[in-house]
This record gives C-alpha cells, sequence and structure tokens, in this order.
C-alpha cells in the first residue's frame, strides 16, 4: 500500500534544459518577466562528504531589492547528483555564497554575477564549487595573520 500524495510537499522542478533539479523558488522570480539563464550549481566531488557546507544564494533585482534568499546544503548534491540549479530574468545580480562552518577558522567563498539584459536567452552559467582543504585553509589564514 502507498500512502496519498502529501497535499503541503512543494512540487520540485526540473529544468527542461538540463534536467536538473531546480532550487525551490527559482524560477518566475520577476511577474510577467520570462527566465532566461539557467545558473547551474556544479559541486566538487570531494566536497559531497561535507557535514556543515551549504551554499547561501540571493537575487537582487536591483541594487535596492533583495528579490529571493536561499540556503542549499550541500547535503543536497548527495541525493542528487546531477546538480542544481537557478532559472532567473536576464536583469539583475545573483550573489552565491559558500560556507562551510565545521573548520576553524570557518571557510567563505563569495561571488557576484551581474546579469547583463541583453543576455541571449537560454543561456547557461555554470557555477563551480569547490571547496579548499580545511587544514590548508586554515594554514593559509594562519600564513596571513603573521
Amino acid at each position: 500500500m502507498t500512502n496519498p500524495p502529501n497535499p503541503n510537499a512543494q512540487q520540485q522542478y526540473k529544468s527542461s534544459q538540463s534536467g536538473r533539479f531546480v532550487v525551490p523558488g527559482w524560477m518566475n522570480l520577476i511577474e510577467g518577466t520570462p527566465d532566461a539563464i539557467e545558473i547551474q550549481l556544479d559541486l566538487d566531488k570531494s566536497d559531497l562528504s561535507r557535514d556543515q557546507a551549504c551554499l547561501l544564494i540571493e537575487y537582487w533585482a536591483t541594487n535596492e531589492d533583495i528579490t529571493l534568499q536561499s540556503i542549499l546544503p550541500v547535503r543536497a548534491f548527495g541525493a542528487n547528483r546531477d546538480g542544481w540549479c537557478m532559472l532567473i530574468p536576464a536583469r539583475g545580480r545573483v550573489l552565491i555564497r559558500a560556507i562551510d562552518t565545521a573548520p576553524n577558522p570557518p571557510l567563505l567563498a563569495s561571488q557576484w554575477i551581474n546579469v547583463d539584459p541583453a543576455t541571449q536567452p537560454g543561456t547557461t552559467v555554470h557555477v563551480k564549487v569547490d571547496f579548499p582543504d580545511p587544514a590548508k585553509a586554515a594554514a593559509q589564514n594562519l600564513q596571513l595573520n603573521n
């Protein structure tokens, strides 16, 4: 016997272009403005075992207004090896922060993506996420503090 579908469960969408799961909420961000760009998140395989790591993703339709903010745990990549993506209109900015709080000091990297309004619909942007080895990152921080 199977359980009836949960009416409160959110529909999980896949990109028709890549077949990747779309981060929940990351499509049709601006009413009346079509999605034109697929941002694909590619996590390095060596990072699949991280317990505390996550990606903090923000979309800014304008410099003044944050439109959407999401947290994607790295463990979500273990459940979906094809990776994840976001669908955005051809305008605004996207900020992606890679965070791992487990090592001391914590690891943090940020990257802004400025979207050109003249971007051709169907454009794909690849964002490679590769956390540094925690031992090497801590050693580099120690060297910087000397």
